[in-house]
This record gives C-alpha cells, structure tokens and sequence, in this order.
C-alpha cells in the first residue's frame, strides 16, 4: 500500500470514529428499523439521530428532506429521472461539460431516448459562463444539474446564483455536491436548490451509503418502489450501520470544517507552491481564486500522466490522474478538453487531493521526488527533447532515478 494517500477526492479513509459507531449495528442492535419490537426500537432511533446529523452539516431546514440512498450516483439519478417523470411534458435537461460521468452517461442515455441536452461549457480556467445559462432556461427545461464543485480541478460553481435563476424561470434546480460536502460551509434552507447528492465515502464514511436532499414541496417521483421506508421515498431495507456511520461521519465534517479550510488548504498551497518552483512547464489547472481547499490539478507538460502515477505508486504516493488514459483511453479526460488545456499538458495532469490525515512532512516527501519522476519521464519525451533542443543521452540511465 502507498505511505502517502493523496487521491481522497477518489475515496477516503473511513474515520476510526465511525467505525466504532457502526460496529454495535453489526453484532447488537441489528433490528430490521421496520419492525415493532425491542430489537428494532434502539436501531430506528438512531437513524433519526444519523438523519439530524446529514441535516445538520448541509443546513437542510428538516431532517424529513434527508433521503438515504446506496451513493451518489443513485442519488443522481433519482433527482433527474425524478424530475422528468414529474414533469412529463418537458423534455430539456441543463447540465455543464464537466460533470462527473454520473450525470452525463445518464443525460447521455436520456438524449438518446428524445430528450434534449444543454450542456454549458467552461472558460479555460473552468469557470461557468452565467449570460449563456439564462439563456438555456424555459419552461421546456424539466431539471438543471450542475455539480457544486468539480472533482478534478476543485473549482466551485455558483450553483446558490444558478438555483435562484432556475427558479426565477420556473426549473427545477440538483447539485451533485459529492466532492463539496463537509469541505466547504452549507445552509441549504437558505437556498432555492431542490436536490443534492453526497456520497459518504467522500468524507471519511463507509462506501455504499449516500444521501438525496429533497427540499420539502418538491416534486418527486421515487427511482427504487417497494415498501414503505424513507417515508416511501426509496424503498429497501436501510443500511443500518453505514447510515450510523454516515451521520457520524457528517458531525466529524462539521467539527472538522476550519481544519479543512486552513490547515488542509495550507498543506495544498504547499505542494502547488513547491512543484511550481521546482518543475518548469507546469502549471496548476481550474479556477485559482475559486476552489476547494483540498484539490490541485497540475499540468506537467509532454508528459504521461499514467507514467507520472506509476513512478509516484513506486515512491509510495497515492494520487490520480486528471487524464483518461488510465482507463486505457488515449484521450485526455473531458474535463481537461472542456478546458482547453494544450494537448501537450492535458495528458500529463496529476490530481493531488489531501484529508485531514495528510500532513505537512507528507508534502515535503513529495516535494522531495516529483522533480526526479519529471525530469526522468521528459528525458525519454521526444516533445520534451523538442522544446529544450538537447538530445536525449542515454535514454536507459533515465530509469534510475535518485527516488526511493
């Protein structure tokens, strides 16, 4: 395993505290919730409390808006397959080019089924043009989607600006707020968004539980029929212990949000600060002013991304790639295209995403060997050879860097 996890925008480590609360859910309080006897009552109780504690941290107005789903990308597809089903004579969704694959393989699919997709593009730092989305919204749009926070780059929307147009219009208005949640201050009650989707695994929560936020009055359609939990909403037996343990998890993001914001950014703006100085021809991607405290994409031009990845796994760092081509594709990701990132850097850009269990020594590591896994990987570039005019010596040597 990697000594140093920076790829928790991928997933993260499940917090020992919550652990710890799931745990009585697998050997003692076991009851179905459903049922009406002792085993059932202490378990139904604690998912009201675990209900309260989602509510709390993204400022929902009553705990009755908090929908428990599988993950976010159920979550996702419940509010958009919702809205069209409430809404069955309008046949227009919004979204944006970089949406997580969520919401643009399922818009997608719905388009190739008669719908008609908007989808609005960004500038080269990533940002929304706000002039083009008014003039998307009508009374044809069915539902706008628009992720609170990209996933990639950690540029943040402004999707409390985009709900209030929406609704001005009379749309219907769903954040896919997976990567936002427990990193940046919520108050849901004070907006005009319908839906949102979170995902526990994002923040420090067992895979496999997520939530819906349904803002009480709006129209809904469930994904999932059969009994009656979740008010009816999403039928299933509730998983108990992962639901304990979201809550959990969800009063941790609460208590933790200052740390996030100014420990954790700092820990960023290091590595950022450092590569920067360090590694000519790089440059951070997304909107600078404008992000998440956790993310940075870095572009390392004429180079592989997936390269740059499997020397970082052989040091023992975690990270991802903003490129596609570790899935075998040998076009940059859609997010880096929808950018216009020069396709000389789109392929080489590394996402670095920290926690609240990261550290600064941490940073200093990889500080320590970015520069050798880059200088390596351009001796063996034949764009990198081009640029710099020098010929590349011994192309053999390159793989026997000064890292660990």
């Amino acid at each position: 395993m990697p000594d140093i996890y920076l790829d928790n925008n991928a997933t993260t480590k499940v917090d020992p505290a919550v652990v710890d609360v799931m745990i009585p859910f697998f050997l003692e309080q076991y009851g179905n919730p459903s049922s009406i006897h002792k085993f059932a009552d202490g378990v139904a109780k604690a998912l009201k409390k675990a209900r309260g504690q989602v509510q709390e941290l993204i400022g929902a107005e009553h705990d009755s808006e908090i929908i428990f789903t599988s993950c976010g990308t159920e979550s996702d597809s419940t509010a958009i397959l919702s809205a069209i089903k409430a809404q069955p004579n309008r046949k227009e969704i919004i979204t944006t080019t970089v949406e997580h694959a969520a919401i643009l393989n399922l818009c997608e699919n719905l388009e190739k089924e008669g719908y008609t997709i908007h989808r609005l593009p960004v500038d080269k730092c990533g940002r929304l043009n706000l002039e083009a989305y008014k003039k998307m919204l009508s009374d044809q749009v069915a539902i706008v989607s628009v992720m609170w926070a990209n996933n990639e780059t950690g540029t943040i929307f402004p999707v409390v600006e985009m709900a209030e147009m929406a609704h001005e219009a009379g749309v219907m208005f769903h954040t896919d707020a997976v990567q936002a949640v427990g990193k940046i201050p919520m108050m849901l009650q004070d907006t005009k968004i319908d839906m949102l989707s979170l995902s526990g695994h994002k923040l420090h929560a067992p895979k496999g539980i997520g939530v819906l936020y349904l803002r009480r009055g709006t129209r809904y359609r469930p994904l999932l029929r059969g009994g009656h939990q979740e008010r009816g909403r999403r039928a299933g037996t509730e998983n108990t212990a992962s639901i304990v343990g979201l809550g959990r998890a969800c009063e941790l993001a609460l208590e933790h949000m200052e740390y996030e914001n100014v420990q954790v950014k700092a820990m960023r703006d290091r590595l950022e600060r450092g590569i920067i100085e360090q590694i000519p021809n790089s440059f951070i991607t997304g909107d600078l002013n404008n992000r998440l405290p956790n993310t940075t994409d870095i572009a390392f031009e004429y180079i592989e991304g997936e390269a740059i990845l499997m020397l970082l796994n052989k040091a023992g760092i975690a990270a991802s790639s903003g490129s596609a081509c570790t899935s075998g594709s040998l076009e940059p990701s859609h997010v880096m295209r929808a950018m216009q990132i020069p396709y000389t850097a789109a392929h080489g850009t590394i996402r670095f995403s920290f926690s609240r269990y990261n550290t600064m020594s941490e940073v200093d590591e990889v500080l320590k060997v970015m520069p050798d896994i880059v200088a390596v990987l351009r001796k063996l570039s034949p764009y990198w050879d081009s640029v710099t005019n020098e010929p590349v010596a011994n192309p053999e040597a390159a793989f026997t860097p000064t890292f660990k």
